[in-house]
């Protein structure tokens, strides 16, 4: 296909980064190169930040109708580009064409439901103490100008989760999408742009990222920031932001337990747990990783869990059939490697995969490991890759502990015909999100978001828009 060369999108027009530093986009399925671009430039940030603030000035003042109708014709262009923008996401990411088509299907439905909130932000009537004082009102207000800063694993899911609850909610929004997978934002900005949306309301720009966030974090124009990738990161750009008061949304970082009960439907539970834990080859931050299984039911989870990763078809995601694609960067297949021989030294056991497949690409092949114990990286650290972990389990106590002793809480998932013990594990697992007999914990009307090192604030769902405004208490009196 004809890859586009990204470029910026800056103040209603596509233009190229003037920065020196050319950015490299390579293809993970065979390593060939795809584009090469210059990134943004001190100017071109400057550039944007003047653009966002003209934009927010124009578009916080629309009617919230005036919105929705611009916003519903983008979403309309995205849902009839659809195929042309999955092809480029697979392209530039890897995953399977099925996977990347319902992803932009899905970002459409995203900004849409959060535009359609913005429709009915209601205001609330407080009575008033003072016999004159005629009215007291809560509102919900645009917070301002927001900064947003997306990974590379869902290239049009994410930015949609963000451009979706600042539209929506009448701010500007400066995107920085990952370099590898700029190509995706463009063209859901493309949309904007083709939909007539103002000059200045959408800014898109990559380059150098500690240069870019440092300096739109920093600048008295930004009055919200909302970041998705590692915790490391997340935690120094949420300083930074705290530094400069500034509005803070952070979706980091899983290693999302799966307790399957005695009682549990085995054959769902497999075939539900394959399709999730390896799906974008595993590169999802709620992605199942730790299968805690009761020992009664381990040995016929372990050959099924076993049997349904290794009848996986993997490939280039273009290629049909393909279920299973490669991972993002070559390093990637590293740091699998190098948590995999962890395990392994510590006296775990590899059940399947564990080495990195020799074929062109950044291909590492499904792999499940039993009986790593706790000091191992991999039950310590969120391998982001299609790593799961396998233990047996002798009481609900244990499994709970064991699920909730790390530091890390966005998703948890159990496995039950039990009713009481479905409420306990929803009481009980400490996660943002659970999953009881599924794993679709992440819907457009759904909050999503983590709690402990997992992340601060939600996006999606009421909540993601709700992130976009400020309290405004409005009391009048008579004179």
């Amino acid at each position: 296909m004809n890859y586009p060369t990204p470029c910026l999108y800056l103040d209603g027009a596509f233009v190229e980064g003037r920065s020196p530093l050319r950015v490299q986009v390579r293809n993970p399925a065979d390593g060939t190169l795809l584009a090469e671009y210059a990134g943004a430039s001190a100017a071109d940030l400057q550039d944007a930040l003047a653009a966002a603030e003209r934009g927010f000035a124009v578009w916080s003042r629309m009617l919230a109708l005036e919105r929705f109708c611009i916003i519903a014709r983008a979403t309309a262009l995205i849902r009839e580009r659809a195929e042309a923008i999955a092809r480029i996401l697979t392209t530039e990411q890897g995953k399977p064409l099925g996977e990347a088509l319902r992803e932009v299907q899905l970002a459409a439905d995203i900004i849409d439901f959060l535009a359609e909130e913005g429709k009915r932000l209601a205001a609330r009537g407080v009575p008033p103490r003072l016999a004159n004082v005629v009215s007291q009102t809560v509102m919900r207000v645009p917070v301002g100008p927001v900064a947003a800063f997306t990974p590379w694993n869902f290239p049009a899911n994410l930015p949609a989760r963000k451009l979706g609850g600042a539209l929506g909610a009448g701010c500007s929004v400066i995107i920085k999408p990952d370099e590898q997978v700029a190509a995706t934002c463009l063209e859901m900005a493309r949309a904007f742009h083709d939909a007539g949306l103002p000059k200045g309301v959408l800014g898109v720009v990559m380059g150098n990222p500690p240069e870019i966030s440092s300096t739109l974090i920093a600048s008295p124009v930004i009055a919200k920031v909302s970041f998705t990738g590692s915790v490391p990161v997340g935690k120094q750009l949420g300083e930074l932001a705290a530094r400069h008061m500034k509005r803070y949304t952070a979706e980091l970082g899983g290693h999302a337990p799966v307790i399957v009960c005695a009682d549990a439907d085995i054959a769902a539970a497999v075939k539900l747990g394959v399709q999730a834990k390896f799906r974008n080859a595993g590169q999802v931050c709620a992605s199942p990783v730790r299968f805690l299984v009761h020992r009664s039911r381990l040995d016929e989870f372990r050959e099924a869990f076993v049997t349904g990763a290794k009848a996986l078809v993997i490939g280039s995601g273009l290629d049909a059939g393909t279920q299973f694609g490669p991972l993002i960067h070559e390093r990637r297949c590293g740091q699998m490697q190098a948590m995999v021989d962890d395990a392994l030294e510590r006296g775990a056991r590899l059940l399947c995969g564990g080495r990195r497949l020799d074929r062109p690409g950044w291909f590492y092949p499904p792999t499940i490991i039993e009986g790593a114990p706790a000091e191992a990286q991999l039950q310590q650290v969120e391998p982001f890759g299609p790593i799961g972990l396998l233990d047996g389990f002798d009481s609900l106590d244990e499994a709970i502990a064991r699920a909730n002793a790390l530091p890390y809480g966005l998703a948890a998932y159990g496995f039950t015909k039990d009713l009481a013990t479905a409420h306990r594990l929803a009481q009980e697992l400490q996660a943002g999100m659970v999953g009881i007999n599924h794993f679709g914990v992440s819907q457009p009307e759904t909050p999503f978001g983590g709690i402990k090192d997992s992340g601060y604030g939600h996006e999606s769902g009421l909540e993601g828009l709700l992130g976009c405004t400020e309290v405004k208490l409005v009391s009048v009196a008579l004179p």
